[in-house]
């Protein structure tokens, strides 16, 4: 079976998402090897401050590059939010290069586009609040955590309204946790593919990823060939 590509959200990183909420554990325990990396804007990668370096194409060939220094030439893969407009423009580009594909927190309506981009920009450079509750619960706990804030706001509005579509060829299997907001119809986006739909019961867009009926719900799935 190939390596399985774990792809982060926004404001997080590869150890906060993976390592920390016992993924790469599970998937080892599995049997599966992983692969994990920093998107561009978070953790250890380089920051730009413009928007047109998170172009989910841009983004997207980040994750091509990763796989060609590795040697690896097929993946499955689980991306979590963000990271799914990433991977759909991974698997736009080399669709030979991904085998199945775990659609988790994230829905057909992309979040950023929803957002008033001056109030996202006012709560991240000027410390201003928002009066939307969303913009606040993503944007407060990066900011707490001394992210880079104006490569942040670049994140944003490079990937604001890009879409969430994986080649029809390619299984994919679409998770959600029962309270998160976030991946609104995405149940309609699952039945409309023909694909499953896990909801994972009592869990929000954070605590989605620690969940155990999630882990064993992508494993069971990548396991199929």
């Amino acid at each position: 079976m190939p390596p399985v590509l774990l792809v982060h959200g926004f404001a997080s990183d590869a150890s906060v998402t993976w390592e920390g909420t016992g993924w790469i554990a599970a998937l080892g325990d599995a049997r599966r090897a992983s692969i994990t990396l920093d998107l561009r804007g978070h953790g250890a990668s380089d920051k730009p401050v413009d928007a047109e370096a998170y172009a989910p194409e841009r983004l997207g060939a980040d994750l091509v590059a990763v796989l060609d220094s590795a040697a690896v030439e097929v993946v499955d893969v689980v991306a979590y939010s963000m990271g799914n407009r990433v991977v759909s423009a991974f698997a736009a580009s080399a669709p030979e290069r991904v085998r199945r594909v775990v659609v988790a927190g994230a829905g057909p309506n992309e979040l950023f586009a929803s957002w008033n981009l001056d109030e996202a920009r006012a709560v991240l450079l000027r410390d201003e609040g928002s009066n939307d509750p969303l913009i606040e619960q993503v944007l407060r706990p990066a900011i707490a955590v001394g992210a880079d804030r104006e490569a942040l706001l670049a994140v944003i509005e490079g990937v604001a309204g890009a879409p969430l579509s994986i080649p029809g060829d390619i299984p994919v299997l679409f998770v959600a946790g029962e309270n998160d907001p976030v991946p609104a119809g995405v149940q309609e986006l699952a039945r409309d593919r023909g694909a499953d739909f896990v909801s994972i019961p009592g869990r929000d867009h954070v605590s989605t990823l620690t969940a155990r009926t999630f882990k064993n719900a992508a494993i069971e799935f990548l396991a199929e060939r």
